[in-house]
């Protein structure tokens, strides 16, 4: 899993150790994550499914894709579809992932990069392999998480953020066992570049065999952790979670993660998703495409897509030119 490596960790900041006092966040529930297709074809595990969405506030939804090694010819993507009321954010470990947009956004992002789209107001947009990819084949995996947005911000001017890996806040815990990427948000005092609307954090860390990870964590924040591969176990009950699995965790201080310390030979590490914000507490009307607050507001949606005004899809070399609502 490349991502985002550093060749010696110990040269990294280190995250406090918990201070006296501080509590633990323990498990509320363990869930699997079922397996699925997106787009045009492409396998993803459905991390929140089944989790209530107060639980999940402020997000949404979030994809796991991946991992699967293609054969020459048989990557894909989606077509060109329209988006409101939400953010997007497309986080690729290993890879190649082209995006374009109806505002002009646009890019191509690959091991720890990261696309971040604030659908706002609406827009269309395509995300799929280069060429060179579906002619070759190779691996792939990434996530995609939906993050929500008050409903004061609902309809802002969309925005696309291009984060290159090498912008990523980078961490290690006291015995450099464990490099903690953060892509949003702040972690011990280390932002990520991921500018958002609604306040989270967003971090992937990679805990060697039998490394713990004690996490400060805001405590206004809900608090999410989803095994991207490898096992290990959550919080102070150490509930076992392995890959798919999403923990929600309640109230406490901070974030702990432990790694097994055999793990299975094609996945020699733990990695794991970190994951809150500051719930919106508004109702969610959620329609395909579309993230409002009453259905009134979805229907409008799609009438504003129909009519175009959700903008046109640009002429961009190699892109598909179709366009489907969802």
């Amino acid at each position: 899993m490349p991502a985002l490596t550093v060749p010696d960790l110990t040269v990294l900041p280190r995250i406090p150790a918990p201070g006296l006092g501080d509590v633990v966040r323990p498990v509320r529930t363990v869930t699997t994550a079922p397996s699925g297709y997106e787009g045009e074809g492409f396998p993803v595990r459905r991390a929140f499914a089944g989790v209530d969405l107060r639980d999940l506030d402020p997000f949404i939804h979030m994809d796991q894709m991946g991992e699967v090694e293609y054969a020459p010819g048989e990557p894909k993507g989606t077509p060109w579809h329209p988006h409101r009321g939400f953010e997007t954010v497309t986080y690729i470990i290993d890879g190649v992932f082209d995006h374009h947009d109806s505002h002009g956004g646009g890019g191509s992002i690959t091991d720890g990069d990261t696309q971040w789209m604030t659908a706002g107001s609406g827009l269309l947009h395509i995300e799929t392999p280069p060429e060179w990819l579906v002619q070759k084949g190779g691996l792939f995996h990434g996530v995609q998480l939906w993050v929500n947005l008050p409903r004061a911000e609902k309809l802002v001017t969309p925005r696309y953020q291009d984060l290159r890996a090498g912008r990523l806040g980078t961490l290690t815990t006291d015995d450099a066992g464990v490099l903690v990427r953060v892509i949003a948000g702040d972690v011990a005092g280390h932002p990520g570049p991921g500018s958002t609307h609604t306040p989270i954090t967003l971090a992937h860390a990679t805990l060697a065999p039998g490394a713990r990870l004690e996490l400060p964590w805001n405590v206004d924040f809900n608090a999410l952790v989803y095994v991207l591969n490898g096992n290990g176990t959550v919080g102070v009950e150490q509930r076992p979670v392995s890959t798919g699995q999403l923990a929600v965790l309640g109230a406490g201080d901070f974030v702990t993660v432990q790694a097994s310390t055999r793990q299975d030979s094609r996945t020699p590490e733990l990695d794991v998703l970190v994951l809150g914000g500051r719930p919106i507490r508004e109702p969610v009307a959620w329609a395909g495409p579309f993230v409002m607050n009453t259905k009134a507001e979805v229907m409008q949606a799609y009438e504003d897509f129909q009519k175009g005004r959700m903008g046109q899809i640009p002429a961009v070399h190699g892109a598909p030119t179709e366009l489907q609502e969802g």
